[in-house]
């Protein structure tokens, strides 16, 4: 007999079987199954939610103890709940940005996608091309543009040849094999 159960992280269905028992870690995203774990945060202010009737007024902090003894210096979150709506609202343009986007690689460092930023013309002038015996002609004849994205987590950069450039390179190396097939 089959058990199923669904991953707390990615909400994904799980199927094990009774000989090889529960797993530990989600096989689709490899979070810890047992260690799910919850922060409850008040963002919206109490006065606000209209607390129910018999609502117990003690307040506890994200650590459990009571607020009722709150030092203002240390203990206020007012900046934490302040970066959770600045970190949602970035997340938030960062989905829309890449969505916009046609490609969106993935960062080396950290695997978030990538945000385009921008092209880049390289011209004769700040570019000296390497010119291999094999081809006679350089591989990258300028003027050329690459596309740079900036990862939005660690801020990398990375760059690849635009798309024209691409094509224009693959003809070249096609040609050059064609011509050395004829010889």
């Amino acid at each position: 007999m089959e058990e199923h159960a669904i991953c707390p992280w990615c909400q994904t269905e799980i199927v094990w079987d009774e000989e090889i028992g529960p797993e530990r870690h989600c096989p689709h995203c490899e979070n810890e199954l047992s260690g799910y774990r919850t922060l409850q945060l008040g963002l919206e202010d109490e006065e606000e939610l209209g607390e129910p009737a018999g609502h117990n007024q003690e307040q506890e902090d994200w650590r459990g103890g009571s607020l009722d003894g709150l030092n203002p210096e240390e203990d206020d979150l007012s900046e934490f709940i302040q970066y959770s709506r600045e970190h949602l609202a970035f997340e938030e343009t960062v989905e829309q940005i890449i969505d916009e986007q046609v490609e969106a690689p993935e960062c080396p460092s950290c695997r978030e996608y990538m945000l385009e930023a921008g092209k880049q013309t390289v011209t004769s002038s700040s570019f000296e091309p390497v010119v291999p015996a094999a081809l006679s002609a350089p591989i990258l004849p300028a003027p050329f543009q690459v596309v740079w994205y900036v990862c939005p987590s660690c801020f990398r950069t990375e760059n690849k040849l635009a798309t024209p450039d691409q094509e224009r390179l693959v003809q070249l190396l096609t040609e050059a094999a064609d011509g050395k097939g004829n010889d």
